[in-house]
């Protein structure tokens, strides 16, 4: 009798300690989500040098530094425009822009640091000072990476003087003096047979009185 009795006492026992465990495992558990994926985008993708590129970056850490490599590759081949002027003859010769040496600016970094906000994100501009291709990668200390193209095309041509196209024909530089050549040539003999048929009418006696 007393055996059952002790029996009895050991498995309540052993049910009230069990009891706070089943019931927190009872309890729903807060779900498990993955981090978030970084992602970096350029807008726009292709600009010209001069533009400004303007870099956006999400899925970071809260106030997370995070440093940017800039790499840069190729150069786009960009034909520049030119005109045409007519000769009198009517050939053409081709007529190219005058550049004229600058003052370089100073090349933009390809090592910048920036922070997100609180929401893992960030905005920053970037102005290139070369054509070609550049590839940002974004890396934040925590170790989450992006990367993201932009195009950079050289400047657009500002073409030749006068709007371009075809110059108007104003003839070869030595037409103009030919043709005053000529003009006083022809007077000279005109002046020299009016000479000429002065004289002879003097010989005869056909002058005036």
């Amino acid at each position: 009798m007393r055996l059952s009795r002790i029996i009895m006492a050991l498995t309540v026992g052993v049910a009230v300690a069990a009891a706070p465990t089943a019931a927190g495992a009872a309890q729903p558990q807060p779900p498990v989500y993955p981090p978030p994926v970084a992602a970096l985008t350029v807008g726009p993708t292709t600009i010209r040098l001069g533009e400004t590129f303007t870099l956006r970056g999400r899925g970071f850490a809260d106030g997370e530094r995070v440093a940017i490599h800039v790499s840069i590759s190729g150069v786009p081949a960009a034909a520049p425009a030119q005109g045409a002027a007519r000769r009198s003859d009517g050939t053409t010769v081709a007529m190219a822009n005058v550049s004229y040496a600058q003052a370089q600016p100073q090349p933009a970094p390809v090592d910048f640091d920036v922070t997100a906000d609180g929401d893992g994100n960030f905005t920053v501009t970037y102005r290139p000072t070369r054509p070609g291709r550049y590839t940002f990668t974004a890396t934040g200390a925590s170790g989450r990476t992006a990367t993201a193209t932009g195009i950079v095309l050289p400047p657009r041509p500002t073409g030749p003087p006068h709007g371009g196209g075809n110059l108007p024909v104003t003839g070869s530089s030595v037409s103009t003096p030919m043709k005053l050549g000529g003009g006083l040539a022809g007077a000279g003999v005109v002046l020299l047979l009016l000479s000429l048929a002065w004289r002879r009418r003097g010989r005869f006696g056909m002058g005036s009185r």
